[in-house]
């Protein structure tokens, strides 16, 4: 494909990526890959250029542009060489017309700039919430150490006990570490939000809210690893799977063979009853993992179109749903428990605003800060930041229940 042809097949797909965030439809990842899978002449080179290209664009919009073309145009303001191929060749973009409409910059649509300044979150820390992601990969410590583990690419050990950190694009999925569940791709952040809920042999854990499982085999390898003797030792601990996604929760299993990872129940919810699915573990739990819902201003990085999908119900929407994790949680943390909240969120309606609620709500409970090795200080939790901390963004509260 010619530079010119590229650009063009970037602005078709930049025009589907649009359409799928205004209707909540396929995230860009998923388009890309359809696209690439109808269009098997566009070579390894060509795939890699339009991906760029798409993402770059993306990055450069901060409100949703009106046409793919727009955001490719906001894209050449920034990048100049990019206007030479605006010339009509075939397969490649029109001329380009006097006042032809530009998409407009910035970090995000204007209210939530705002909502993110007012969280403590503007000029180069807002910036860095569009730059490009590390990979990190967590070293199974149920079947292997990160002191000795043999890898393709040794990567950068990280603050995270399990932690490395790889060049993006590095094909771990093609390990055979990975293939034999010696290794799952997790960023440090997610890394230390497990570590931050101090799991322990013997204990029992609930993982409220856990997806396709990607922090419960975490928190199955905090259990398991120090067990006394093989199997069901002296030491064993209850881990509880669950979530309300059945599609999501049923790609835990498959995941937690290949890790050798044990989850004791896997449990799909029905939202608004969840209580009633878990009433046997009521007032049980030495620990429960809310990774709740949220706006996902945290990983913009790796999903930048995520802010062109969030509007101020939306928000709302999440907040209340937070509100409620809460408070089946609460339900759920034995006396002396713990309750930790997390979201990969930078907005403080999603994490000390959400936080302080649930405290004024529940007297007695308190929070006690994460021992972290990243982050600060943020209300009554805690923050990893993409700029300071070189991680995803998160929200971490660690709350004590009398």
């Amino acid at each position: 494909m010619t530079p010119a042809a590229r650009i063009q097949s970037a602005i078709e797909l930049l025009d589907q990526v649009i359409a799928a965030a205004l209707a909540k439809g396929a995230p860009a990842d998923r388009i890309l890959s359809d696209w690439f899978r109808g269009h098997r002449f566009a070579g390894s080179k060509d795939r890699a250029a339009i991906r760029e290209l798409v993402y770059r664009a993306i990055r450069a919009c901060g409100p949703i542009p009106q046409t793919g073309r727009a955001a490719m145009l906001r894209l050449a303001e920034e990048d100049p060489a990019l206007l030479l191929q605006f010339g009509g060749t075939p397969y490649g973009p029109a001329p380009i017309e006097d006042g032809e409409l530009v998409a407009g910059g910035g970090i995000a649509p204007q209210w939530l700039a705002e909502r993110l300044a007012a969280s403590d979150i503007a000029g180069p820390d807002a910036e860095a919430l569009l730059g490009r992601a590390p990979l990190d990969i967590r070293v199974n410590a149920l079947k292997a150490s990160r002191a000795t583990i043999a890898l393709p690419l040794e990567g950068e050990p990280l603050p995270s006990p399990h932690g490395r950190r790889l060049p993006p694009g590095t094909p771990v999925e093609r390990w055979d570490a990975y293939e034999q569940g010696l290794i799952e791709v997790q960023d440090c952040g997610s890394q230390l939000a497990c570590e931050a809920v101090e799991a322990r042999p013997g204990e029992t854990i609930i993982d409220l809210c856990a997806g396709a499982g990607g922090k419960t085999l975490a928190l199955a390898a905090a259990l398991q690893a120090h067990e006394p003797g093989e199997g069901r030792g002296q030491g064993q601990g209850t881990l509880i799977a669950a979530d309300t996604d059945r599609g999501r929760l049923q790609r835990l299993a498959p995941r937690a063979a290949r890790a050798g990872a044990r989850v004791d129940h896997t449990i799909l919810l029905d939202p608004g009853r969840e209580l009633e699915a878990l009433a046997p573990w009521r007032e049980q739990a030495d620990a429960v993992l809310v990774d709740a819902p949220c706006s996902g201003t945290g990983t913009w990085r790796r999903n930048p179109e995520a802010r062109w999908r969030l509007d101020p119900p939306a928000l709302d929407r999440l907040n209340a749903l937070q509100n409620h994790l809460l408070r089946v949680a609460a339900a759920l943390v034995k006396p002396g428990g713990r309750l930790i909240c997390v979201t990969c969120s930078l907005l403080d309606e999603e994490g000390p605003l959400q936080t302080a609620t649930f405290l004024a709500a529940h007297p007695g409970w308190r929070a006690v800060p994460p021992d972290l090795p990243l982050g600060a200080p943020h209300g009554p939790g805690w923050r990893l930041h993409p700029a300071r901390d070189g991680t995803d963004g998160f929200f971490i509260a660690r709350l004590l229940k009398p």
